[in-house]
């Protein structure tokens, strides 16, 4: 899962202060909510041939108005709506063990994009659609209310100081909307190896009031989420993960 989609429901302004040129000067209106912060990276040579090769198939525009998803992926299905995929390693393989469902990928991170479109064409995978672009805005204007049968968000960036707490990404403002683009039965699928970070999960979606957890607490790992090179280390270190799935009422 990608740290590249660090934070979200965040202040722009937070931590950082104004140079005295900058204070002279009323600020133009910003965003108050993020779903990401850049990282640095470089794209392989393999990984720009698949944006340039396989990027017009499976690439989606921005646009400010709902997705048609019969017309975005040629069929009638289920579709769930990652935030932040990474390398595309986990959503590679889920999409291969889930054919009869469509996924629609958020990642800022150029090398990420291109390596799972890489992916995509090493696997013949069809049920695969990316967006380059804030999860925020996508989930605000190009996803229809009621209309997800899920969500996943797996290894967020966990801001382990407290006072970057607020940076997490499972908040929630961000559950609330969500949740509204959930249809009924809908589930939303987190995932943490930060035990600190499951706890204030499992607190928040606990207290959505149109979520249901279908554990007593933290999930059995779904059969559908692969052990990750960066889960499997942690796990040889003596780190948990701890999964949780909700439902939508």
């Amino acid at each position: 899962m990608s740290r590249a989609l660090l934070s979200t429901m965040q202040e722009d302004h937070a931590d950082s202060t104004l140079s005295d040129a900058d204070s002279l000067e009323s600020p133009a209106p910003r965003r108050t909510i993020r779903s990401y912060v850049m990282r640095a990276g470089r794209t392989t040579d393999g990984q720009n041939r698949a944006l340039a090769d396989l990027g017009p198939r499976f690439l989606l525009t921005y646009q400010q108005q709902p997705l048609d998803y019969p017309a975005t992926f040629g069929r009638v299905a289920p579709v769930v709506l990652e935030i932040g995929f990474g390398m595309g390693e986990a959503s590679a393989h889920i999409a291969g063990v889930l054919p009869d469902t469509d996924f629609i990928g958020c990642e800022v991170h150029e090398p990420g994009v291109g390596a799972y479109l890489k992916r995509i064409g090493e696997q013949s995978l069809s049920n695969v659609r990316i967006i380059r672009h804030d999860a925020v805005e996508v989930l605000e204007n190009m996803i229809a209310p009621a209309s997800l049968s899920g969500v996943h968000i797996f290894f967020p960036d966990p801001w382990h100081k407290k006072r970057h707490h607020k940076r997490r990404l499972i908040q929630p403002p961000l559950v609330a909307l969500l949740t509204s683009r959930l249809a009924p039965g809908g589930y939303l699928h987190c995932a943490t190896d930060w035990e600190p970070y499951a706890q204030q999960m499992l607190e928040v979606l606990s207290a959505a009031p149109d979520l249901v957890n279908t554990a007593d607490s933290y999930a059995d790992k779904p059969h559908y989420r692969p052990l990750t090179k960066f889960e499997n280390r942690g796990l040889r270190l003596g780190h948990g993960v701890w999964d949780l799935v909700f439902r939508k009422r």
